[in-house]
């Protein structure tokens, strides 16, 4: 089977990463469910990742490599929030963000602030009922992945080097 082409590959990772976005905001609108503070700081990664794919698919090859190098790298940032976030809600540490304490609102003073925030960071969000992965371990396995499968094509479309004769 012949490897998978750098525009193929940015536009599976444009796609998949969308999707996986989509997801986490759907279960937001119609599921109900609340992210933290760690959950919306983890979105910020897919943004990026999902706008340098789709810059990837217009740019000459050899700077969509450089875009495509840059989602792994995009995604390897994902995984580090994954890692914070999951240890967070295992217990293992304290979240380094001061909004997994208290929720932010615009505009509002310490004294609008809850007297409980609305979702801290430390409660995990189980999204398939019976699968013991919360939505942070789901994206730092889904960030893990796409960072692999990503630089797996790189690989597979690096230049090689001339040889003399």
């Amino acid at each position: 089977m012949p490897p998978i082409s750098l525009r193929a590959g940015l536009t599976l990772a444009a796609l998949s990463l969308s999707a996986a976005l989509f997801a986490a905001m759907a279960s937001e609108w119609w599921g109900g469910l609340v992210p933290c503070a760690l959950c919306l700081l983890g979105r910020w990664p897919y943004r990026v990742a999902i706008a340098l794919a789709l810059l990837g698919l217009v740019l000459p090859r050899r700077l969509a490599a450089w875009c495509a190098g840059a989602v792994v790298l995009a995604m390897l940032a994902s995984a580090a929030i994954g890692v914070v976030h999951v240890g967070v809600e295992a217990g293992w540490w304290p979240s380094p963000l001061p909004g997994c304490v208290a929720r932010f609102t615009p505009g509002a003073g310490v004294a609008d602030l809850p007297a409980r925030p609305a979702k801290p960071c430390d409660e995990p969000t189980y999204l398939i009922p019976g699968l013991p992965l919360s939505m942070a371990a789901m994206s730092l396995i889904f960030s893990l992945a796409t960072a692999a499968a990503m630089a797996a094509v790189l690989l597979c479309h690096r230049p090689r080097p001339t040889r003399l004769p």
